[in-house]
């Protein structure tokens, strides 16, 4: 499932669906990912409501219809009974990934303490990781880069310094970040020399 990295990106929001806002969760998450991959990436992007049925075909269409190894949500992850992303990801996942969640919550406790409210969750859906990313654009820049202390460096990780590995483990394309905004981390044996070294 290599080839071109494919990330497909889904804002759900009831009111941003329905026109009665703007969204802001798609373009926070490309603008983000503009800056911060190396590597060129095609997008897929969706807006729908908070209805569970239609985030789990929007999710298995973006992984079996358009192939994209990187799937990434924002809003619904919260404990309101419209909130459903998180339900509806597990639905539809093959595999749980445990470890994406409970460290974006950590990324997040650092600056709210509402954060154990959120319910975020990692998946692989065949050969494609799904991430539940927070609705707010200040949020989503937090847990993907991680917390950094007074001099810029890193306390504690962001999720996005695993997503280059993992997508690398699921056969997908090599990823590459710039550091100053994400360094990506993979043991020395999974790194692959750039080109002309």
């Amino acid at each position: 499932m290599s080839g071109a990295l494919k990330i497909g990106l889904v804002s759900i929001s009831d009111r941003a669906s329905t026109g009665v806002y703007e969204d802001k969760g798609v373009p926070a998450l490309r603008d983000w990912l503009a800056a911060a991959l190396a590597t060129p990436f095609e997008l897929v992007t969706r807006l729908i409501p908070d209805e569970q049925p239609q985030i789990e075909s929007t999710l298995c269409e973006l992984v079996d219809a358009a192939g994209c190894h990187l799937v990434l949500t924002t809003g619904g992850t919260g404990p309101a009974l419209r909130d459903v992303t998180p339900d509806a990801t597990l639905a539809v996942a093959d595999r749980l990934m445990p470890g994406f969640g409970e460290q974006m919550r950590q990324v997040s406790l650092h600056y709210v303490p509402t954060a154990i409210l959120s319910r975020q969750v990692g998946v692989v859906r065949k050969q494609s990781l799904i991430l539940n990313l927070p609705g707010q654009p200040k949020s989503i820049k937090e847990t993907l880069e991680g917390v950094r202390d007074a001099d810029g460096k890193v306390i504690v990780h962001g999720v996005f310094a695993s997503v280059p590995y993992c997508i690398q483990l699921l056969d997908g394309p090599y990823i590459e970040t710039h550091a100053a905004i994400v360094a990506a981390f993979r043991p020395k044996s999974a790194i692959q020399p750039k080109d002309g070294q």
